[in-house]
């Protein structure tokens, strides 16, 4: 069995002797083996500052998915080390630079992590999944010969923006159409691969499924995404103007943009279990550290802005991609790709309606 994902027992050895949690990876966790040379450290479960890998259980009797997706899954959280006894320990916390006060080197440095993170891709076995929108086109450019994926009904906002941007990038793009007995086939396959059964996980979940089991079913055994970049650049709407926003505490852009960014662990697990159970390893190159170290200095305004979101992102992205592509709006995939709506249309269907406490997760869960 493999111990570790995403690097090797020396690097994540040498980040917790210096204290370094963006070690040159795009996200790691596991078991460190137990050996004579660094006694101190080894025999215990890893995971990275961003989560990027899940690992659960104990050093004695672990894996990459839950032993138990209907009880406590018990991940270690991002950032720990988890001891014999079951203990965790913060040995990694997310660099807090001061903000950038030099625009051009800001967004130079991150087009410049941009491109050491996207030169990686490609190969054989590598497909993309595609909705349109900057983050996985960008992906896409990084593998040029790779097929792209889109998933959603057929009226949907992500199919119609994936077949635009595939046209003006000139891409093959396959379209994964969805209708309603998909859904219902695939929740009970999406709950028992991550344990959750709430309303927004599960509609978040079941566009990748899909997405992941249709290059699966083509030959491929890895998926490209484009997660994380929302976090990191200031994509949602709620970090706009943080102030007046209660879904945030924060009062600037920057601290409402940190703490979207502590969301990532538990997305991201979820997201990873998810790809997996549909046959694919997960492909995150906006989440690799160069990339996530040249995000967190960005000041206010090159994330977000009343009239436009991943500011520095968009312009790292100009010389890569036509220019409707990286002004392109983006949708959530729930909505991007109509599945919140119907799975919803579906739940009424079934007889539970919007009056009732948690309808959709009340629907969810009489699938399973």
């Amino acid at each position: 069995m493999t111990r570790l994902r995403g690097t090797d027992a020396e690097t994540v050895r040498r980040a917790i002797e210096a204290g370094d949690p963006l070690p040159g990876t795009s996200g790691f966790a596991g078991f460190l083996s137990r050996g004579a040379s660094h006694p101190a450290l080894d025999g215990r479960l890893v995971r990275d500052v961003l989560g990027r890998q899940p690992v659960f259980g104990t050093p004695d009797d672990w894996g990459f998915a839950p032993a138990d997706v209907d009880g406590d899954p018990d991940p270690v959280p991002a950032g720990h080390v988890r001891d014999a006894d079951g203990t965790d320990r913060r040995v990694w916390s997310l660099p807090e630079p001061p903000a950038a006060t030099d625009d051009a080197a800001a967004v130079d440095g991150l087009r410049d992590a941009l491109d050491d993170s996207l030169a990686g891709l490609g190969g054989d076995g590598l497909a993309v999944a595609f909705s349109g929108g900057v983050d996985s086109a960008l992906v896409a450019a990084g593998a040029p010969t790779a097929p792209c994926y889109v998933v959603g009904f057929p009226d949907s906002h992500d199919v119609a923006a994936a077949r635009e941007a595939a046209a003006a990038m000139g891409r093959d793009l396959r379209v994964v159409e969805l209708n309603h007995a998909d859904l219902e086939r695939t929740v009970p396959e999406v709950v028992a691969a991550t344990g959750r059964t709430n309303a927004m996980d599960v509609c978040i979940a079941l566009p990748l499924y899909l997405v992941a089991e249709r290059a699966a079913a083509d030959g491929f055994d890895r998926l490209a995404v484009g997660q994380g970049a929302d976090e990191l650049f200031g994509g949602y709407a709620k970090v706009v103007d943080p102030a007046d926003d209660d879904r945030v505490d924060a009062s600037t852009v920057r601290g409402a943009t940190r703490e979207v960014i502590r969301s990532l662990p538990d997305q991201l697990e979820r997201d990873a279990l998810t790809l997996r159970a549909a046959g694919v390893e997960p492909v995150t190159p906006l989440l690799a550290d160069a990339v996530v170290g040249a995000a967190l200095p960005l000041p206010d305004h090159l994330l977000a802005s009343e009239g436009e979101r991943k500011v520095a992102l968009r312009r790292a992205a100009r010389d890569r991609l036509p220019e409707s592509v990286v002004t392109a709006d983006k949708k959530a995939v729930q909505y991007g790709s109509l599945v919140s709506r119907e799975l919803d249309r579906l739940a009424r269907q079934a007889g539970f309606k919007r009056r009732m406490d948690d309808h959709l997760g009340q629907y969810i869960r009489s699938l399973c």
